[in-house]
């Protein structure tokens, strides 16, 4: 008796229950019972789809069995089960000939690979799956693109976070979270710290999982939560539901979590001041660099990838304390009183966002019609540096624009953050400083002795 491998196969299975799979394998049992096999080894991909080209684990499994001659009959529902791509088919057929396969048998009618009209069958029902399929996403891209135009909801996946299961509603108790978020985003937090922070406090995701990088950076960077549209990448506009935050707080996020300035490694910061000392002898930007006994030190490098002269070093303990102290008699000052009245209000960050949406849609244009040929690539080139010097420009107006969310809190009450400063993350920390100062120029130490004196130190002010 023949025993014959069975392999069913579902794109999509929503509610997880495998009953198309359950379906496909109970027919192909029953077809092979009338053909007089016996069954062996079950194949399985659910929710699997054929046409997108991802390894489907269980066909995988299925070649090598085939190649190492362990199957000697193939059952399918249907051919296009198998496969839903010619050239897949083609492998299939070279991968049966090596091993000597020719019983393939199907609910829906009989396909014989060891003929040449069996094969051609075999290819004319792949090429017509491929044609149904290639439709499918025509037609699905198209629904897409209405239902983004509309500012309608596209529906699938798992439920947003701060929003309901119709996708719609905005759930209350998440939306107080993701308002909390995007202020510590802005206030200078970083997203590993904001993630341990939700971890700690049991704030799960809408999948009930504890917090990622990844998914809060997602999440809080997403325009779904300020009410707008996004279509392939793009902000395409607004939105069929209510905003939790507003479309120039999520712009500001975008411009924010999008600069490539920022630092992404995990590693803890042990260095307030980090890029803002230079040299007054040769202009280049201080490192840290911890000395014997771990005193913490930055200094002008010289040597290979190094662009600093090597004369020059300041011990960081008191340097990081004279910035400290000179911004918080800042934030009491009258200059940063009038320099705040004169500030950015959030009409800009929209007016902004505006601008932001527009290049980009003009830049996606433009690489359409070099795609399509109406423009050569010199042409390309000359129109994209433009605009993209305009957005880099916009985007860098809108990080400055966060400089009032970092000190909101602190204006007027400088003992309170005189307070809390110890205990403020370092990211925190940074970002204030950074709002205030522009850099920090450090002259050389008297000689004979490197002693650190309060005149070395010349902060350049931004507000």
């Amino acid at each position: 008796m023949v025993t014959a491998a069975v392999y069913a196969r579902i794109s999509t299975d929503r509610d997880g229950t495998a009953a198309g799979v359950n379906r496909q394998v109970a027919d192909c049992r029953a077809l092979a019972e009338r053909r007089g096999w016996s069954v062996g080894e079950v194949y399985v991909d659910d929710d699997q789809s054929a046409y997108s080209g991802r390894r489907r684990p269980e066909y995988a499994r299925l070649l090598d069995d085939i190649k190492a001659g362990a199957v000697a009959a193939l059952v399918v529902w249907h051919v296009d089960r198998l496969h839903r791509q010619p050239k897949e088919l083609e492998t299939f057929i070279e991968v049966c000939d090596a091993a000597g396969l020719a019983n393939l048998a199907t609910v829906t009618g009989d396909v014989d690979l060891s003929t040449h009209d069996g094969r051609f069958m075999a290819r004319i029902l792949g090429a017509v799956a491929r044609k149904e399929s290639d439709d499918k996403s025509r037609r699905l891209r198209r629904k897409h693109e209405e239902l983004a135009a509309e500012g309608k909801n596209g529906g699938g996946g798992y439920r947003p976070f701060g929003f309901e299961a119709d996708r719609v509603t905005i759930r209350e108790s998440e939306a107080v979270i993701i308002g909390e978020i995007a202020a510590r985003v802005l206030g200078g937090d970083s997203l590993s710290s904001i993630c341990r922070d939700l971890d700690e406090r049991g704030v799960k995701t809408s999948r009930d999982r504890g917090w990622t990088l990844a998914s809060l950076r997602r999440m809080i960077m997403s325009p779904r939560i300020s009410g707008q549209r996004e279509h392939r990448g793009e902000i395409v506009g607004p939105a069929q539901w209510e905003a939790i935050i507003s479309p120039a707080t999520t712009a500001r996020l975008r411009a924010v979590l999008g600069d490539p300035r920022r630092r992404t490694s995990r590693s803890p910061r042990r260095y307030l001041l980090a890029g803002m000392l230079r040299c007054t002898r040769c202009g280049a930007t201080l490192l840290a660099r911890p000395k014997a006994g771990g005193r913490r030190n930055y200094a002008c490098l010289k040597g290979p990838g190094r662009s600093g002269c090597g004369g020059l070093s300041v011990t960081a303990d008191p340097i990081e304390a004279l910035v400290v102290a000179g911004v918080l008699h800042r934030l009491d000052s009258p200059e940063l009183a009038r320099a705040l009245a004169n500030g950015p209000d959030d009409s800009e960050g929209e007016s902004l966002s505006d601008e932001l949406a527009a290049d980009q849609a003009q830049l996606a244009e433009l690489a359409g019609a070099y795609g399509t040929k109406t423009i050569t690539y010199g042409e390309w080139m000359a129109a994209r540096e433009p605009i993209e010097a305009r957005l880099d420009a916009t985007k860098r107006r809108l990080s400055t624009l966060n400089r009032s969310t970092v000190l909101d809190p602190y204006l007027g009450d400088v003992d309170a953050l005189r307070t809390a400063w110890d205990g403020l993350p370092l990211p925190r920390q940074q970002a204030i400083v950074k709002t205030l100062i522009d850099h920090i120029d450090v002259a050389p130490a008297p000689r004979p002795a490197n002693v650190f004196e309060p005149d070395r130190v010349t902060p350049i002010w931004r507000l």
